[in-house]
């Protein structure tokens, strides 16, 4: 059964339903000035290598219109500009949309909510979102939309965070995530927030509910790529054609 927002998460102290909706959004508004650099430093500069595999696999060049949902700062929207695409970044922070201004790059940036993007059916040729699966209310709403976006036959990138399977690597990374983390987020940025992202990974379904899900939502050829281990994963998929 897929894991919904308002089963495991609330158990464990975790926002649900509107309550999230406020959190997540005056969260990423606090951290946005140094969202960027603490991303860096606690991936050791491997969210940039997985951004720039995410839109190699879904080929994103010259001539697609992408859609990057929850943009952020626009570390994606602004290495598909360089690949000559044209690029919407939406996202719900202003504080993030600022962060993505400042980088003076040509994608055209829009403050709103991911579940209702003011764009027409079949707008683009791909959509891409990076780390942002488990910050929605309603993931179900966001595929359909991700897929009402697309024309047939576009393409799909998803990357998130993940749980290995290997218990050793669970453990080790349990241990860096859970408690490495917060403590350096406390330090440079800020600490509710960064208690709630290592935690934040309970929002997600067990994977082979994920992919299922993408594939309800109107998607085929649906693949997953494990990443760094298990700490990280990469969903690409094609809109079904109709």
């Amino acid at each position: 059964m897929i894991r919904t927002s308002s089963a495991a998460p609330h158990a464990e102290g975790l926002p649900v339903g509107a309550e999230k909706r406020r959190v997540v959004r005056a969260m990423f508004d606090r951290i946005a000035p140094r969202y960027d650099a603490l991303n860096r430093l606690f991936t050791l500069g491997l969210d940039q290598r997985w951004r720039r595999l995410a839109l190699d696999s879904i080929g994103v060049g010259a001539g697609d219109l992408v859609v990057d949902l929850a943009t952020g700062t626009g570390d994606l929207a602004e290495l598909a500009c360089a690949r000559g695409a044209r690029v919407i970044g939406v996202d719900s922070a202003r504080g993030m949309l600022r962060g993505a201004q400042r980088r003076g790059m040509r994608a055209a940036l829009v403050q709103g909510e991911v579940e209702r993007v003011p764009l027409p059916d079949a707008a683009a040729s791909a959509v891409v979102c990076g780390f942002s699966l488990r910050n929605f209310v309603a993931l179900d709403r966001v595929l359909a939309e991700m897929a009402r976006l697309l024309s047939s036959g576009g393409r799909l990138a998803l990357l998130d965070v993940d749980v290995p399977r290997s218990r050793i690597v669970r453990f080790g990374h349990s241990l860096y995530f859970e408690r490495v983390v917060p403590k350096l987020g406390a330090l440079l940025s800020d600490r509710a927030a960064y208690r709630y992202l290592p935690r934040s990974v309970s929002y997600l379904p067990p994977r082979d509910d994920l992919l299922a899900e993408v594939r309800k939502a109107g998607f085929e050829a649906v693949e997953h790529r494990t990443l760094l281990f298990g700490t990280a994963q990469l969903i690409t998929a094609r809109r079904t054609s109709t």
